[in-house]
């Protein structure tokens, strides 16, 4: 048979196949998929590293395990991709294996100048393998420059979880990662300018991030979900328990990685927790012994949700999340990625819809040479109707200035655009 003929099989085949499931029992949100630069990730890898420059371009932190990481930048005009910083090369290093810069995984922070500051961490040691991680880099990108800088080692040994500019104080603010298990987690201050960090006080819980508000105060969460505040001021830290809706917030899992983001008020903290989709406001101003906060009840009802670092605010203060959870609806299996957005004004929750590509050939999932699957590729798969959408991880959602929805995804390592 010709190859028009097989081409044509195909349509039906796929046609009645979709016909026969019906249609979906949700709404679709299309997204146009890009794979993000093969050369900067192995394992197609990223973590929490995303945002949008002021320039209106997406930068994306990479990870090559065992060897090296990136800062990519996407223009969206153009839809081209380049290397902008290269971690090993900006930082003067060139160790291999468990002592590489493997992973940015810092969620990128882009301050008033415009500059972007990320952080550097370790990846995973393979059996033979003895090497200890001498510890991650700050590191920031200057898009009008066009010019990576590193500015550091904020605590040896440990990676760069978190880094936050206060500009308009010189300060930085970083979460020093443990590598190991029985590591203590820290919480940094360091100087624009350079020079040693120094410890600030309690432990912050893991993957923990900084806000500063708009009196300059920084905020944070530690390992007992209290909120810990530095007032650089009065050089003074204090911590308190947060009273969600008049009751101890504390999580039925301690090690649940929470997300937060702060509002235009400058004083407002909007959160979800990785395994709860239940939106939390909390008044970073409030005085008293406590801080108060306030539910907003679940995003969306469903098994086993994921959120990871699925959470932005956007334009006109609405909130978005993107949410993962079984797939119960009985058309197809697997999971189902969501997502949702809340207006604090109205108090509105919509369940936009399930991710769906637009353009599933962005990638070619076809077999390898020897016939088998490739390697790293089983993050996306087919519903009844034949839509490609996300399987297993998101990692990382922002909402841009213009109303497009960025989502990055696991295997392939991919970024979706959801336009507004």
């Amino acid at each position: 048979m010709h190859r028009c003929g097989l081409s044509g099989v195909l349509v039906l085949v796929l046609l009645s196949a979709a016909d026969a499931a019906g249609p979906p029992p949700f709404p679709y949100v299309r997204a146009r998929a890009y794979h993000i630069l093969p050369e900067t990730h192995n394992n197609e890898s990223g973590y929490f590293s995303l945002c949008e420059g002021r320039n209106g371009k997406i930068y994306v932190g990479t990870t090559r395990y065992g060897e090296n990481s990136f800062l990519v930048e996407f223009d969206p005009a153009k839809e081209t991709q380049r290397i902008v910083l290269d971690t090993h090369k900006v930082c003067g290093v060139t160790a291999s294996g468990f002592a590489a810069q493997a992973k940015i995984h810092t969620p990128n922070f882009v301050g008033a100048s415009g500059t972007i500051y990320v952080g550097s961490k370790q990846g995973y040691p393979q059996e033979g393998d003895t090497q200890e991680f001498p510890g991650g880099y700050v590191m920031t990108y200057s898009p009008s420059e066009d010019k990576p800088r590193c500015l550091g080692m904020a605590k040896p040994g440990y990676g760069v979880g978190d880094v936050v500019a206060d500009e308009s104080r010189e300060l930085l603010y970083v979460v020093a990662e443990r590598v190991t298990p029985d590591q203590p987690m820290h919480w940094m201050l360091g100087k624009l300018q350079g020079g040693d960090y120094r410890e600030l006080g309690p432990q912050p819980t893991p993957y923990a991030t900084t806000l500063v508000d708009r009196r300059g105060r920084a905020s944070i969460l530690d390992g007992q979900f209290r909120l810990v505040q530095y007032d650089p001021k009065t050089d003074g830290v204090s911590a308190r328990d947060i009273l969600l809706d008049g009751k101890p917030f504390r999580p039925a899992d301690r090690n649940s990685i929470p997300t937060w983001k702060l509002a235009d008020d400058g004083q407002t903290a909007w959160l979800i927790l990785m395994d709860d989709p239940t939106l939390i406001s909390i008044d970073l101003e409030g005085a008293g012994e406590t801080v108060a906060a306030r539910s907003h009840g679940r995003l969306i009802d469903g098994t086993a949700p994921d959120c990871r670092c699925g959470l932005d605010i956007g334009p006109k203060g609405r909130i978005y999340a993107v949410v993962r959870v079984n797939n119960d609806t009985g058309f197809g299996t697997g999971y189902l990625h969501h997502l949702l957005q809340f207006d604090p004004s109205t108090g509105q929750k919509r369940d936009l819809g399930v991710l769906a590509v637009e353009n599933p050939d962005f990638f070619d999932f076809g077999p390898g040479p020897d016939g088998k699957p490739k390697p790293w590729t089983h993050g996306f798969h087919r519903l009844p109707d034949g839509t490609l959408t996300p399987l297993h991880h998101h990692m990382a959602l922002i909402a841009a200035r213009d109303g497009t929805v960025y989502v990055t995804i696991l295997y392939p390592f991919t970024l979706l655009r959801i336009r507004s």
